[in-house]
């Protein structure tokens, strides 16, 4: 039984470990799982949930085949999701970015506007000023013209 675990560990070697989890260990899960089955702790539907039905016909080393190709699916499909995750993470990184951005943006141009309608009004009050000062003026030639006459 100990060549067989140890053939057992080197065809573990070709699969997939997360790097990027602290506290996830590939080796230790299995042995654990290893351990509680070799002092019969395990439930014994186990085997009902993973393999198949003939999956009690088959020997120990197609069951141990056939969980290890399970296992690498599993992890495999681990990794893609882990990589969407990321993708998603970098997505959200920069969408905040992006909207971080357009409010200051946003606040540039609020006070580009206010800037902008303070110095109109300015303008308007000048221009009624400049007008007024002009019919005044106006006036004034008008009557200048007619003491000439």
């Amino acid at each position: 039984s100990s060549k067989i675990r140890n053939l057992d560990v080197q065809r573990a070697d070709d699969v997939a470990v997360l790097e990027d989890c602290i506290d996830f260990s590939l080796a230790k899960t299995i042995s654990k799982t290893e351990e509680k089955q070799e002092r019969g702790s395990l439930p014994g539907c186990l085997d009902d949930d993973i393999i198949p039905s003939t999956g009690n016909e088959i020997g120990a080393e197609s069951q141990i085949r056939f969980l290890k190709a399970k296992l690498r699916a599993v992890q495999e499909e681990l990794d893609s999701v882990l990589c969407q995750c990321r993708k998603k993470d970098d997505e959200n990184h920069n969408l905040k970015s992006r909207l971080k951005d357009t409010e200051e943006e946003n606040t540039r141009l609020q006070r580009t506007i206010n800037m902008q309608h303070s110095q109109t009004e300015k303008y308007k009050m000048l221009s009624q000023e400049a007008k007024k000062k002009s019919e005044g003026l106006q006036q004034e030639v008008t009557s200048l013209e007619k003491v000439l006459q």
